[in-house]
């Protein structure tokens, strides 16, 4: 009896030529062998017919013009001549009826069919993916390529080749071996990849061997990680797969998988392919039962996921906004926190029953709290900028609104306190948060964010002081600020980019009662700014023009 396995190929010194004659021998014996047997008809009828089937692929892989250069043909040759004197030998055993027993002839019958199924699918894949030609380079080639590059890049596109053929374990040696090339020289390995080799790896990821699975995700992730071939892998269909081995893989081949997902969800229209494949509810488990690395890596998936807005109430069904307010409390690292405040801000963008919902969990609390911490993130405040005009004024002032805003304007990012100063202009809609707004020290913070670099967080800036100027005593607070009068005549700019210049028209008109603030504006050039507004109809311009016009003739006359 042929050995179990017999893919595990030995080293034979005889050429490939030889290896040829002797199969092209062997399969007019083994066809004769065949016909001969009485027992199991069906059985030897379907190896017959494979038998058959042998010379043409012979003949098409021996008329290749790679054949005798190539390790694959030989290893294939040998494969074959041992599948036709295996039928060899089942033939003369099942004419001579001297097999142990009914059951195992039928399992030995039915694994000889297997094998050479094997043997004609690799045949023709060495000819039809150009696996052949790909796996052997010309002795000359073009161009700069030095010796040694030429030689690597042989073996690596004969190590890839063997993804496509042979034996099961034999394509997990050639994974291993991959791997190792993959660490040492990731650069070669992406130079030679091709798009038959990406789908040989993503057919590997439903292997019934977990250990093949989670080498061959542990590629797989290698690739994604490297950027070049996510396109590839997408088409080839990775995503059900992967889906699957955050569901149910090993530790490693859940985190691997879903550092995958969080890299390919970078893509609008992966994440739809996700959501489509029922990967949301795997992904929030293991929101709630992952290790550090998988937690990030799902929350930042999902988080990919949400900003897309057709599937946010997928996303809800799932129980996502619960999950995400829980990592806001409890994540195991800051990044998983801040991955859920970007989704929690994705989630309220423009969809009032998830607004609805994420304040209902007690989502405007947990964020506050997130955000008394000492990186205030701009995600966190977009998220609360979002729900705040669902939220009655008295509830966000019990909670703490009005010391988180300063907090984030003292020690926040950039944008951060863009955000936060969007979330001014949102809630000072009533005199008596204006009031507050004002008391709780954010003006002088709002004066400073003037002179940002960015025009849409000067412009928030403007806004928000011009929205707390309706009250007087926030007035005598602007006018403090040494660069109150300085700043905001500079927003007077009639230039396309500065956004801010009705804003601070506004203000100015605010601040234009006092004798000294308008001497301030003069000195700093506001009414040749104004000029140019009034010819832009910008809403207070003229008005403010004649007052400070005024103002100057007053001074002149009383010098005089």
């Amino acid at each position: 009896m042929v050995e179990e396995g017999a893919y595990a190929i030995a080293v034979d010194t005889r050429s490939t030529e030889d290896f040829l004659l002797q199969a092209q021998e062997l399969v007019p014996t083994a066809l004769d062998k065949a016909r001969e047997v009485k027992g199991f008809p069906g059985r030897w009828k379907m190896i017959i017919s494979k038998l058959e089937q042998i010379p043409s692929r012979l003949s098409d892989l021996s008329s290749h013009p790679c054949f005798s250069k190539n390790a694959l043909c030989k290893e294939q040759l040998q494969a074959v001549s041992k599948s036709l004197r295996e039928a060899i030998e089942l033939a003369e055993l099942c004419v001579k009826e001297k097999y142990e027993g009914k059951l195992r002839m039928q399992s030995d019958l039915d694994a000889l069919t297997g094998k050479l199924d094997l043997n004609l699918r690799d045949c023709g894949l060495l000819i039809k993916t150009g696996v052949l030609g790909e796996a052997t380079l010309p002795l000359t080639v073009s161009g700069p390529m030095a010796e040694s590059d030429i030689a690597t890049h042989s073996n690596i596109k004969e190590l890839l080749a063997r993804l496509q053929i042979g034996h099961l374990e034999a394509k997990h040696r050639a994974l291993d071996k991959l791997y190792d090339v993959m660490r040492e020289d990731e650069k070669n390995v992406l130079a030679v990849l091709g798009r038959s080799n990406v789908a040989a790896l993503v057919q590997l990821l439903t292997a019934t061997s977990p250990r093949i699975r989670e080498m061959t995700v542990t590629v797989i992730c290698s690739l994604v990680e490297s950027g070049s071939c996510e396109n590839w892998l997408v088409s080839e269909g990775v995503l059900p797969p992967l889906i699957r081995l955050v569901e149910s893989g090993s530790c490693v081949g859940k985190e691997k998988a879903i550092v995958s997902l969080q890299r390919l969800s970078m893509s609008a229209e992966t994440t739809r392919a996700i959501v489509g494949h029922s990967g949301v509810r795997p992904l929030i488990e293991l929101c709630e039962t992952g290790d550090s690395v998988s937690q990030a890596a799902a929350a930042c998936t999902l988080k990919n996921i949400s900003s897309v807005p057709e599937v946010r109430q997928a996303l809800a069904e799932e129980g996502i906004v619960r999950v995400m307010i829980n990592l806001l409390n409890n994540g195991i690292l800051l990044g998983t926190k801040e991955y859920a405040a970007e989704c929690l801000q994705n989630l309220t963008a423009s969809n009032e029953n998830l607004r609805r919902s994420v304040i209902s969990e007690g989502g405007v609390k947990s964020l506050m709290a997130y955000l008394d911490g000492p990186l205030p993130q701009e995600s966190a405040v977009g998220a609360l900028r979002n729900l705040v005009g669902s939220v009655p004024e008295e509830t966000l002032v019990s909670l703490g609104l009005l010391l988180c805003l300063v907090h984030v304007l003292k020690s926040g990012s950039s944008g951060a306190q863009q955000a936060a100063a969007s979330v001014i202009c949102r809630v000072c809609s009533s005199i008596e948060m204006k009031k507050m707004i004002g008391e709780a020290g954010c003006i002088p913070l709002l004066i400073k964010m003037l002179e940002a670099k960015a025009n849409s967080a000067r412009e928030v800036a403007a806004q928000a002081i011009a929205s707390l100027m309706v009250l007087s005593q926030n007035q005598r607070e602007v006018k403090k600020g040494d660069k109150s009068v300085p700043n905001l005549v500079q927003l007077l700019d009639s230039s396309p980019q500065n956004t801010a210049k009705k804003y601070a028209v506004s203000c100015l008109g605010s601040l234009s009662s006092s004798k000294r603030c308008k001497k301030l504006m003069i000195s700093y050039g506001a009414i040749g700014y104004l000029k140019k507004l009034v010819d832009m109809d910008i809403p207070g311009a003229k008005k403010l023009l004649e007052r400070l016009e005024r103002g100057k003739l007053r001074s002149l006359f009383s010098r005089k």
